[in-house]
């Protein structure tokens, strides 16, 4: 008679099946400015709708220079987290170096390979697996313009890096400073990729920035952008040193700058005041077109335990989800990574940036950016950005910048 409770009690269990274990994330990244915010939790709250638990990591600062120190930090300790804010070339490395988990019957059973461009897809994939998901595709070469500063000196968005020198002169003359910018590396690179798209063209910029040619280094093409940097520099305030992007651009929503060169995730900073783009600001791609692309994604690192595992699946499950794409970039000031979610909702320099991708995917123009990570590993890249960044903040001639540019890469390579 004793022993019928306990068996009974004992076949209810059996018959409730395994407890599932309920989705663990705990989530590296650098998204801490206003707009990034915004964006990341949304994220969260629809992973937390699925019934998942998200332990939020993040690391502001660099570019995320920091977050990348501080995952080297965890993985090195053996506590990888369960996924990380990481892009371009540097899946790659991270794959080579530790392993990253395979994602592939989320991305099969999702369909991914049909909804991405092929050179983005490229990008998520290790050897072959799915090991990455990307959430947006930002364009880095815009200029983004004070409106009623612009009206009221009869500026309009200049097209050429002429106009653009003149726009300048013209708000210099009158007080205003020309140029919000951070005296950062990744700030300084970012402004000198956009002029060598601008000034040598796609064909130039994919041989120097891309496949690091030492003729097109060394070339009277680089020479001119050296040139024009320097021109840059004399437009930008006295205290930019250190300035975070982030800050630049509210120079320029509050009236203290014109311009800014910056991607498209500070049109999130713009939204995220309930600043209206045609109204309030307005935007451009930098003089001389093209697209340079900077996607954001996150990689999965092979970690222990059903319910971590399950978080990373449902994670990249919500991350190429429609709804998820189209809500994060109406928050972000990207586009979409997926090409079939529609934009009706979305504004007219996102649809200009939609647009530009596809033609940019169809003539060639669509460019990995070097100065976020996408089209080169650390090492060129940082070689680079060190010559920028000294030209910049000193005296030295667009003769000996060539010269150390040319030098520089050579070593690293």
């Amino acid at each position: 008679m004793t022993m019928k409770p306990l068996l009974a009690a004992s076949t209810a269990v059996m018959l409730a099946g395994p407890v599932l274990a309920e989705p663990q994330a705990e989530v590296l990244h650098w998204w801490t400015s206003g707009g990034e915010a915004r964006s990341v939790a949304v994220l969260q709250e629809q992973f937390a709708a699925e019934g998942g638990s998200w332990t939020d990591m993040p690391v502001a600062g660099g570019g995320g220079d920091a977050a990348m120190t501080a995952l080297r930090a965890r993985v090195l300790s053996g506590n990888a987290p369960t996924a990380v804010q990481l892009k371009g070339p540097a899946i790659q490395e991270w794959y080579e170096e530790t392993g990253l988990a395979d994602i592939g019957p989320v991305a099969e059973e999702n369909g991914w390979e049909a909804v991405l461009p092929v050179r983005i897809a490229e990008h998520m994939q290790c050897e072959g697996q799915w090991c990455a998901a990307p959430v947006n595709v930002h364009r880095v070469n815009w200029i983004w313009g004070n409106k009623q500063i612009l009206d009221e000196h009869g500026i309009a968005m200049p097209t050429t890096w002429e106009e653009f020198n003149a726009a300048a002169e013209t708000l210099k003359a009158a007080g205003v400073t020309p140029l919000a910018h951070g005296g950062q590396s990744w700030q300084d690179a970012t402004v000198f990729e956009t002029v060598v798209l601008g000034l040598g063209g796609p064909e130039f910029y994919q041989q120097a920035l891309v496949d690091l040619d030492p003729q097109a280094l060394n070339s009277d093409t680089m020479r001119q952008v050296f040139d024009q940097m320097r021109v840059i520099r004399g437009y930008v305030d006295d205290n930019f040193s250190g300035r975070d992007w982030n800050l630049a651009t509210a120079m320029v929503m509050n009236g203290e700058a014109a311009f800014q060169i910056m991607g498209d995730w500070a049109k999130g900073e713009f939204l995220a005041a309930d600043k209206k783009p045609g109204v309030d600001f307005v935007c451009a791609e930098t003089p001389g077109g093209g697209f340079l692309y900077n996607v954001d994604s996150f990689a999965f690192f092979k970690v222990d335990g059903d319910d971590r595992q399950q978080g990373q699946a449902l994670l990249a499950r919500l991350i190429m989800g429609e709804g998820f794409q189209k809500t994060f970039n109406l928050n972000k000031g990207s586009i979409p990574a997926r090409t079939d979610v529609a934009l009706d909702e979305f504004d007219d320099c996102a649809r200009q940036s939609a647009e530009a991708m596809n033609a940019g995917a169809e003539n060639g123009s669509l460019l990995p950016s070097y100065a976020h990570g996408m089209a080169l590993r650390g090492a060129p890249a940082g070689a680079i950005t060190d010559v920028v960044t000294a030209h910049f903040n000193s005296d030295m001639t667009s003769d000996e910048a060539v010269e150390q540019l040319a030098n520089a890469v050579a070593s690293a390579m």
